[in-house]
């Protein structure tokens, strides 16, 4: 399993695969790379590489929980970049990933060359946020597999006509059967670096450092985070961004949709 070593002695997993243009692959807030296989086929023309974050997946925990912050995984991904000797990639992020590209525009701007972003913008709706807190950090309480599958179908808001199958893989990517019942697939302190995050800051200056790159957002009709309206802003503050609403889909789209895929294959054509 591909790992590198952070400047603080963590080893952090991800994935290379394909060649072409480079694109990074950040995840949401709890999850990981695997998050992207729905996509990746449809992006098999291009270099597709996907990091777990500290404290998520395949990579390390870290010991103290207040390194999982933004700046902290900005720079670890920097890192990566450095360790697969990329002087510039192409983003897509999802939720917190799309953070993270915005930060990253703003921090080392010349090693990104464009970002998509997967459901989130510079205004975070609080009805996502306080959804988020009802299951961050907590694993579930009994059932197996099929179980959470099905609950998934009821509780998450916006999603219509998804196929059972699809809410069991992704059961079966972010919950892992054990001894004990199943178990999220990230570290539980994660929820203390976000309590302690304090109130959301000022994103627009983030959003306006990604100025001049190839820029595309894909919202869920349904998403809780994104809302209408903030999707609106941004396209008054870019009137360049590709932007596109896929039916049926609250937070995040799976990004296999063909209204996802059509929008990111335009600003891969930008891109190149």
């Amino acid at each position: 399993m591909p790992s590198f070593k952070t400047s603080d002695g963590l080893n952090l997993h991800y994935t290379d695969q394909g060649s072409g243009l480079p694109i990074l692959c950040l995840a949401g807030l709890t999850r990981t790379g695997a998050d992207f296989d729905y996509v990746a086929p449809y992006l098999s023309a291009n270099r597709l590489i996907r990091m777990d974050y500290r404290g998520r997946g395949g990579s390390d925990w870290d010991d103290n929980w207040q390194n999982y912050t933004l700046p902290v995984e900005c720079r670890d991904v920097v890192e990566l970049l450095d360790h697969l000797g990329l002087e510039k990639v192409a983003i897509i992020g999802t939720s917190r990933g799309g953070l993270n590209a915005m930060g990253l525009c703003a921090s080392v701007p010349d090693r990104i060359i464009g970002v998509a972003l997967n459901d989130i913008g510079p205004e975070l709706d609080p009805r996502g946020l306080s959804g988020i807190m009802t299951y961050l950090g907590r694993n579930p309480v009994g059932g197996n597999h099929e179980d959470i599958a099905a609950a998934l179908a009821h509780v998450l808001v916006g999603f219509d006509n998804v196929p059972m199958s699809r809410w069991l893989e992704e059961v079966r990517k972010h919950y892992v059967m054990t001894d004990t019942g199943l178990q999220i697939t990230y570290d539980p302190n994660l929820r203390k670096a976000v309590e302690a995050g304090g109130d959301v800051p000022d994103l627009w200056p983030f959003f306006d450092a990604m100025a001049g790159k190839p820029l595309v957002c894909i919202r869920g009709s349904g998403s809780d985070l994104l809302s209408a309206e903030t999707l609106a802003k941004m396209q008054t503050r870019r009137p360049d961004m590709i932007a596109t609403t896929v039916p049926d889909r609250g937070h995040i789209p799976f990004l296999d949709e063909p209204e996802a895929v059509a929008a990111l294959q335009k600003w891969i054509g930008e891109l190149a």
